[in-house]
């Protein structure tokens, strides 16, 4: 059972958090790369991309899920659950407004940030009243819906967040509601029936990664800048 302590931390969820923050960066360093003319990639059709992008995304939203079933255990009051879905929504209207300025025509409208905060919101209301079995359940569906039914009604900028579009939008990133509501369900459920997995030591060579997926957020933001601005400082230079 999940102990009811708020400033516990769970060092191995903080670590598989740390292993996406580092996979993400490692994937974000090879984009920038073939934005920059530096390498050739195909990131947007090429499966060995298109596979780590899914991978990347899932595993984060998993870990978020994860983290909602020790929030909940431990008894997380609503002002700080508000707190951190403050940082999260302000990070993704952060992100929108950046990714509108360097890539004006295809900007990020609902992305990962966008989703997760949607998703928090859902699962803060929903995994309380639900049984396991019912979390499950819930996120299978959401895995199937988009390959069950679509329609043109969601395909604009102002609904596609939804997820039931029948054409991916031209945006830099695209973490809709559906499917991906289901892998964070998905997340909570499992932490919810085996909440041992989170607990118990950590091997000290995994500790760096633990620090860094506490940071998690902050790392999101500001490590495409940073690399951004090496690399234009690169090409200059050359």
């Amino acid at each position: 059972m999940i102990r009811p302590d708020p400033a516990l931390r769970y060092e191995r969820l903080d670590a598989l958090r740390g292993a996406a923050v580092v996979w993400m960066a490692i994937f974000h360093f090879c984009f920038d790369l073939d934005h920059f003319g530096l390498i050739a990639a195909d990131f947007k059709h090429d499966p060995f991309w298109t596979w780590q992008r899914t991978a990347i995304v899932s595993l984060f939203l998993f870990c978020a899920g994860l983290g909602q079933s020790v929030a909940l255990a431990q008894g997380q009051r609503w002002p700080r659950f508000w707190r951190r879905w403050a940082q999260v929504a302000g990070c993704a209207l952060l992100v929108s407004a950046g990714s509108w300025l360097m890539f004006p025509r295809s900007f990020i409208s609902f992305g990962v940030l966008h989703a997760m905060a949607l998703m928090l919101l859902i699962l803060r209301l929903l995994a309380p009243r639900l049984p396991l079995a019912a979390l499950f359940g819930l996120g299978l569906l959401a895995l199937a819906a988009p390959l069950l039914w679509q329609h043109p009604v969601f395909d604009s900028r102002w609904t596609n967040w939804v997820g039931l579009v029948t054409a991916k939008p031209f945006t830099e990133d695209y973490v809709p509601l559906l499917p991906w509501i289901g892998v964070m369900l998905w997340g909570c459920a499992l932490g919810r029936w085996r909440p041992a997995l989170l607990q118990g030591a950590l091997p000290a060579m995994l500790a760096p990664l633990a620090a860094l997926g506490r940071w998690s957020l902050s790392f999101y933001m500001l490590h495409q800048p940073l690399l951004i601005g090496l690399l234009m400082a690169v090409t200059m230079a050359a």
